[in-house]
């Protein structure tokens, strides 16, 4: 699916549009609220609004369009009056509710906006972000199951079917897990026979080739900044077990329901980690978390974690061994 610059102009079908214009890990939480919508709407093209680097995964959601909106300093691309329904699954502040309102829709489902006379739920706090969103559209009378987090899988093949996915990267220095630590766990994984691929972006190469190194991998195994988005959905998704720090990677494997060991910083798990029914451990030390999400340097509650604790955290979920004698 690739974005377009505007939408599309009508196929015959009501438009429902859903305003989400953020990263990786911020799309597929919100996905329980779009399996809710389709489920709701089956007569309505749907639309996300959503950053365009995302269209890879987009074309493996429950949705019909990709309109590109890079963050909300610009209107959505749509003529006024032209969606039946619009949906504001990116926030509550003027920013975002200012761009859904002059969509002119028929209904407006999001948090309470006096400005604009839309009625709606208060904006909670402290709750899990795929619990506000499915909640939000619960509210509106579109039942929604905060769980419900199940993707398409990706039709071509992984480039590495039944590997243990160690995803070294992350936007920002506040979520680097040392290299080191790194390393030590894919020692460990391949000491209890799995065979390790290492991911992350182009941001992440350097990383992964350290890692490879310190722990004897081929450079063959680096698999950093050599997938495109939706070839990254397909190896996480044929997995055996995905280890990563709080990154899209991690709610990949939610959504695929592959075992994994996610190290969380600077952000609560209990508003950005996996569901508790999963397969999934999480690590972290809240007690020493500082915060700061754009930080340079890792989030102590990060650095809390050592590679023992990984470890450990693999040995209680149900991994098969996957390397060749």
């Amino acid at each position: 699916m690739t974005a377009v610059p505007a939408l599309p102009p009508s196929d015959g079908r009501p438009d429902l549009l859903v305003l989400r214009a953020i990263k990786l890990g911020d799309a597929l939480v919100a996905v329980p609220a779009l399996h809710a919508l389709r489920r709701a709407f089956p007569d309505h093209r749907i639309t996300l609004a959503t950053t365009a680097w995302l269209a890879p995964v987009v074309e493996l959601l429950p949705v019909d369009v990709h309109l590109a909106q890079h963050g909300l300093d610009h209107p959505i691309a749509a003529p006024a009056g032209s969606v039946d329904v619009a949906v504001n699954l990116h926030g509550a502040g003027p920013e975002s509710s200012d761009l859904v309102a002059a969509l002119g829709a028929r209904r407006v489902i999001g948090h309470v906006d006096p400005t604009h006379g839309y009625d709606g739920p208060e904006w909670p706090d402290d709750v899990h972000e795929r619990e506000r969103w499915a909640d939000l559209v619960t509210w509106h009378g579109i039942p929604a199951d905060p769980d419900e987090v199940a993707i398409a899988r990706p039709q071509a093949p992984s480039v590495a079917p039944g590997a243990a996915v160690v995803h070294v990267g992350a936007f920002h220095g506040a979520r680097h897990w040392p290299t080191d630590r790194f390393a030590d766990v894919v020692r460990g994984l391949r000491a209890r026979g799995l065979d390790v691929v290492l991911t992350g972006g182009a941001d992440d190469v350097e990383r992964a080739a350290t890692v490879a190194q310190a722990a004897g991998l081929e450079p063959s195994a680096v698999l950093a900044g050599a997938l495109e988005l939706q070839a990254f959905a397909g190896v996480i998704a044929a997995a055996s077990l995905v280890v990563t720090v709080d990154t899209g990677a991690a709610h990949l494997a939610s959504a695929y329901g592959i075992p994994s060991v996610v190290v969380f910083g600077p952000a609560p798990p209990e508003a950005w980690g996996p569901p508790a029914s999963g397969p999934h451990v999480v690590l972290t030390d809240a007690s020493v978390r500082r915060g700061d999400v754009f930080a340079e340097d890792p989030d102590p509650a990060l650095l809390a974690v050592g590679a023992d604790d990984v470890l450990a955290a693999v040995d209680s979920l149900p991994v098969q061994a996957s390397a060749t004698p």
